[in-house]
């Protein structure tokens, strides 16, 4: 009984940690915009980028980030002596898993929040860094030669199952790799149909002055 109960209460806390609207708060703290309703509408660090700036959104995107890297350790490592009929491995990816989707499906935001993205490279970072390495360099890489957010990311995330196949990681870490990377290249379905359609939004770091405005 006592398992259970600790279970419920670890999957309520890694949804409530996840599901922090670090975007949302940021433009609404620093430019009074409801980030839903500006740019490309995503509750996440990129467009946070463009409709705020690059501090806050450099502040989104490693707050994001440590909400999966919290859940996946200090959380899971603290409540686990409650749980321990639980394999630990299936545990913490599990945890991880509940964090991105609560950064996806945030309650305080009527369900409607980021692609998962940031919070999946946290979880990431807490379970298998061996993994993250090669899925972080396929993301710079496309990014970098693309301009593209959405496409290195969802390059990056269907790398990282692959990859941890690769490394022989847990089957727990796996499974659910799959799972959060299946939910947020879905969530990612508008963007494909805008690069299918060569009308998706460019996002450039480092511009000179002779550059033009950036592309979309």
């Amino acid at each position: 009984m006592a398992c259970t109960i600790f279970f419920v209460l670890s999957v309520i806390l890694a949804y409530l940690a996840g599901s922090f609207p670090t975007s949302f708060l940021m433009a609404k703290a620093l430019k009074g915009i409801d980030i839903r309703q500006v740019g490309s509408q995503n509750v996440g660090a990129t467009n946070v980028l463009r409709s705020v700036g690059k501090g806050p959104a450099l502040v989104t995107l490693i707050i994001d980030i440590l909400k999966g890297v919290l859940v996946v350790t200090v959380l899971a490592n603290f409540l686990y002596p409650h749980v321990e009929e639980l394999d630990f491995d299936f545990y913490r990816s599990f945890l991880g898993l509940i964090a991105v989707c609560g950064h996806i499906w945030p309650a305080w935001l009527k369900f409607r929040g980021g692609k998962g993205v940031a919070t999946t490279l946290g979880v990431a970072i807490g379970l298998a860094p061996v993994v993250l390495v090669p899925s972080v360099v396929i993301w710079l890489a496309i990014f970098f030669m693309t301009n593209y957010v959405s496409l290195a990311s969802i390059a990056a995330l269907i790398a990282f199952p692959i990859v941890a196949i690769i490394f022989n990681q847990s089957v727990y870490l796996v499974l659910v790799s799959v799972v959060i990377c299946s939910i947020s290249i879905s969530r990612h379905r508008t963007n494909i149909i805008r690069l299918l359609k060569g009308q998706e939004n460019k996002t450039v770091l480092f511009r000179s002055k002779a550059q033009g405005p950036e592309a979309g």
